[in-house]
């Protein structure tokens, strides 16, 4: 294993909180888990409540989530934040991703608004960026960071995804996210990328 993974805590059992109330990506981490037997659980599952993230960075407001639900679960808890970032838009929505999809959370509505925004801005490319951060109930946090890089896409395609996967292109493709088979996503997604950083430090033995 690598030095630079060598100090980082070990996940132990099989239990794990996830803290996100959106379906869609606590079945995304479920999937990515499943080969380390883990069994999954998420916060909206214990009626957990949802923390107010006023974090300046994914990784923080990853952090918030996490510590959390660890605190008020007394489990290991994993807690993802992600989002879009436009060249176009000077990187917006970035962290407030979710919060362009209104309060019915509705990510047509957030699509719709980054679209119009970049108007006919020839410059179309963006990324994905997810932080996870896996917090311990005694207070201890691990956190990586992910990307992927692509453009965005108008009008919508697919319906396979998620969020912004319907817009979004990675790079090297010709289809969105959202057109992907699931496992093909999974295996090049900014999620993907920091979970392979999150596995090796914490879920394989050195």
């Amino acid at each position: 294993m690598s030095k630079k993974f060598s100090n980082h805590r070990k996940f132990s059992g099989t239990k794990l909180v996830i803290a996100s109330h959106n379906q869609g990506k606590v079945r995304e981490i479920g999937a990515l888990l499943a080969s380390f037997g883990v069994e999954t659980v998420s916060a909206s599952d214990l009626g957990l409540p949802e923390p107010i993230e006023d974090g300046l960075t994914f990784i923080a407001n990853a952090e918030i989530k996490a510590r959390a639900a660890a605190t008020a679960s007394n489990l290991i808890t994993l807690a993802d934040d992600s989002g879009i970032e436009i060249d176009a838009l000077g990187g917006k929505p970035g962290i407030y991703s979710a919060r362009y999809a209104g309060p019915s959370k509705d990510f047509n509505v957030a699509m719709q608004r980054v679209t119009d925004e970049v108007g006919d801005n020839p410059n179309k490319a963006a990324h994905f960026t997810c932080a996870l951060s896996l917090a311990w109930p005694d207070g201890h946090v691990e956190s990586f960071e992910g990307k992927v890089f692509g453009c965005i896409t108008w009008p919508m395609r697919g319906d396979k995804g998620f969020g912004y996967d319907p817009i979004f292109i990675p790079k090297g493709h010709t289809i969105t996210f959202a057109e992907m088979d699931p496992d093909h996503k999974h295996a090049i997604s900014h999620r993907a990328d920091a979970f392979k950083q999150l596995i090796v430090a914490c879920f394989q033995q050195p």
